[in-house]
C-alpha cells in the first residue's frame, strides 16, 4: 500500500492501493474512493472490542475497504485543522494517542482502549483518562488538533501539561494527574483543577490547538 498526505491546515490522506489491500476505518471516516473498492462493515473483534472503541471515541462497527483491482485510491480527512500522523507500530512499537484520534489503519493493526487508571483523572478529568491504544503490524493514521511538537524525554524527566492538549505518547511515558495547589491558583488561574504529568522515558508529542480548548472558547463566547 502506498500512501501520502496532501494539504495544509486541511491535510486529507490518500491511499492506493493494489488488488486485495486494505483500509480500514471508522463509521463515516472515507472522504471519497475510486469505483473497484469493495466496502465490509464489522463490528472487528467482536462485541465488547466494540463497546471499548467506542470509550475512546471510535465508531462500534468499523469499515473495511479492500481494493478488487490495482491501483485503486481512498482517501480519508481529519474531523478538525491539524495534521495527520503516520505510525508503525510493526515490531511492538505500540502508540497511545489522545482519545478520538483514529483516521485510518491498514489490517493487522489493533485497537483498544488506553486507561489512566489514577482516581483524579478517572473522576474528574475527561481528557487524558480515557485513551486509545494502538498495536500489532502496520500502519495507523491519527488526528493532530493543530501542529504537533515532540519531546524526548529522558528517563525521569518531566513535562506538565493541560491535558486536552496532549496528542501521543509512546508506552514508556508516563502519566500522571496532579492538583493545582492554591485556593487563588485554582480559582483564577483559568488552568482548572487537574494538571498533567508525563515522566519520560520515551517521546510525547503535544497540539497547539486542541478541539476542548476550542470548544470551552465557544462556549463561554471569550478566550479561554
Amino acid at each position: 500500500m502506498k500512501h501520502k498526505i496532501v494539504g495544509d491546515s486541511f491535510p486529507v490522506l490518500i491511499c492506493e492501493l493494489n488488488r486485495g489491500e486494505k483500509m480500514i476505518t471508522q463509521r463515516g471516516g472515507m472522504s471519497w474512493r475510486t469505483n473497484d473498492i469493495e466496502m465490509e462493515t464489522s463490528t472487528t473483534g467482536g462485541i465488547m472490542k466494540g463497546l471499548k472503541r467506542t470509550l475512546a471515541g471510535t465508531s462500534f462497527f468499523l469499515n473495511h475497504y479492500t481494493a478488487r483491482s490495482d491501483n485503486q485510491e481512498i482517501a480519508f480527512g481529519l474531523t478538525f485543522p491539524g495534521e495527520i500522523m503516520t505510525w508503525d507500530c510493526s515490531g511492538g512499537r505500540d502508540i497511545i494517542a489522545q482519545k478520538s484520534a483514529f483516521i485510518a489503519c491498514t489490517s493487522g493493526v489493533d485497537i483498544d482502549i488506553f486507561f489512566n487508571r489514577k482516581l483524579g483523572a478517572g473522576l474528574f478529568l475527561s481528557e487524558g483518562f480515557i485513551l486509545e491504544r494502538f498495536s500489532g503490524e502496520g500502519l495507523a493514521f491519527i488526528e493532530i488538533d493543530g501542529r504537533a511538537h515532540e519531546y524526548n524525554l529522558a528517563p525521569g524527566e518531566k513535562i506538565v501539561i493541560d491535558c486536552g492538549y496532549l496528542a501521543a505518547m509512546e508506552p514508556t511515558v508516563a502519566f500522571d494527574i496532579e492538583v493545582v495547589r492554591g485556593l487563588k491558583n485554582i480559582a483564577f488561574g483559568g488552568e482548572g483543577l487537574f494538571l498533567g504529568n508525563l515522566t519520560g522515558p520515551g517521546k510525547v508529542w503535544l497540539q497547539t490547538l486542541p478541539v476542548t480548548g476550542l470548544s470551552r472558547v465557544i462556549g463561554t463566547g471569550a478566550k479561554a
